[in-house]
């Protein structure tokens, strides 16, 4: 990827609006960006963070900066404006500097108001933000990120592929996006069951950038959706010199790579990818989507009879700064895992505790979603975890068709249908045939 940065004259030529009187923020913010898009650090700039520490230092009301730092903290789920007065500041900055900065183009005040509902709660409001961007600016590659990401925290499949599909025709070739661009289309073609299509399209990606770890995620997915376990973990071996570096995805592509040998039940493959690769990044990271990683490794391990001993403890010191986050649905169910896995009834408490009260009293999209499926589906993890399989089915029949609406992939989401599988063999009170239905 390119080291020569983008000045504001190179972003206008782009028709992406991106105001400062400083050359170097906006150098910083394609650095920043471009890490983002990666998922690789650049040693160069110290890293995205210290790219972005770079931005803000050359300019402070540099405002498309603050809406990458603060939308880059909001789109990894584990920082919240309602627990984090700090955080909830810096929104408000921004949204005080797009409200009052003169001559501010009109895309850069809605990059700001979708941050702010996001921030809020109302996730679904903000993609249609960033998407009212994308038809004046195609090339806006922060707007069209953050609406994929969202998408899929959103579980929802059709807009993940059509999104960039959009776009797409806009780009050129010689844009050094494009072959990025083509690894976030082939998980939206995955994820809408074009599998053929999807494959094509990665490959087409790791043509360009052999290192995009995003279209060898792509690839993972194809695989283990197809049953292509072999081949799966072949290509991963073959490659991971490729993406390996690229750290803020490459836990979760040892995930895949893990989920290969739980399917062919050859688990001390398993357990060794997620003694030596997962729990340890996940662990030091904190990252949400590494945290939730682990978590549904060792549950999946679990579900098939494998003894995992002692290792949920760790993980859930790390998951217990998020309890009360209740930013994604998906991660609750997670960090509800960490806390059963280690038998921290304490924490199961509090952590239901506060899914209660954000069911009375919270807002927004995940709220919503919360109240109609998250809640349902923890207790019936409390109900599996006490040993009552029969309430536990019974909780999860009526949603099973749901699940979806908590976001993640499919093969994230074959979690919980196989723990409706589990949990309907274990219960002797279950009519089976009433699953058919």
């Amino acid at each position: 990827m390119q080291s020569n940065w983008r000045t504001v004259e190179e972003w206008r030529a782009l028709d992406v609006p991106v105001t400062t009187p400083s050359n170097e923020a906006c150098k910083m913010f394609d650095a920043t960006l471009t890490q983002y898009v990666t998922w690789k650090d650049v040693d160069s700039v110290g890293g995205i963070e210290g790219s972005m520490e770079k931005m803000i230092q050359a300019d402070p009301n540099f405002l498309m900066g603050q809406v990458i730092q603060n939308g880059l903290d909001l789109i990894g789920t584990g920082r919240s404006t309602r627990l984090d007065r700090e955080f909830r500041e810096s929104i408000e900055k921004m949204v005080k500097l797009a409200d009052t900065q003169p001559g501010l183009a009109p895309s850069e005040k809605k990059h700001a108001q979708a941050l702010k509902l996001f921030a809020d709660g109302y996730m679904t409001s903000a993609c249609d933000v960033w998407e009212e961007i994308l038809v004046d600016h195609p090339l806006d590659m922060l707007a069209l990120k953050f609406a994929h990401d969202s998408y899929f925290y959103l579980g929802q499949s059709a807009q993940i592929r059509d999104s960039i599909a959009r776009v797409v025709p806009q780009y050129k070739t010689s844009n050094p996006y494009y072959g990025y661009l083509l690894g976030m289309y082939s998980f939206g073609l995955e994820e809408t069951n074009l599998y053929d299509q999807a494959e094509k399209t990665a490959r087409k990606g790791l043509e360009i950038n052999a290192s995009d770890a995003w279209s060898t995620h792509t690839m993972c997915h194809v695989m283990e959706m197809m049953g292509r376990q072999d081949e799966g973990i072949t290509f991963l071996d073959k490659t991971v010199m490729d993406w390996e570096p690229c750290g803020m995805l490459a836990c979760h592509n040892f995930w895949h790579w893990a989920l290969y040998y739980i399917e062919k039940g050859e688990y001390q493959g398993a357990v060794d990818i997620l003694d030596n690769q997962v729990k340890v990044r996940a662990c030091k990271s904190g990252a949400m989507l590494d945290l939730v990683d682990v978590c549904s490794l060792l549950f999946r391990l679990q579900m098939e009879g494998v003894d995992v001993g002692d290792r949920w403890q760790d993980v859930l010191e790390v998951c217990r700064p998020h309890l009360d986050d209740h930013i994604l649905v998906f991660n609750d169910v997670h960090m509800l895992l960490a806390c059963l896995g280690a038998g921290k009834n304490d924490a199961v408490q509090r952590l239901m505790n506060s899914i209660e009260e954000f069911v009375r009293n919270g807002q927004g999209t995940n709220h919503d979603i919360m109240a109609d499926v998250g809640h349902v589906l923890c207790k019936a993890f409390i109900a599996y975890n006490e040993g009552d399989y029969a309430t536990a089915v019974d909780l999860l029949h009526p949603i099973r068709y749901k699940v979806i609406t908590i976001g993640g992939s499919h093969a994230q989401r074959d979690l919980f249908n196989l723990f409706l599988i589990q949990v309907a063999i274990k219960s002797p009170k279950v009519e089976h045939h009433r699953l058919a239905r």
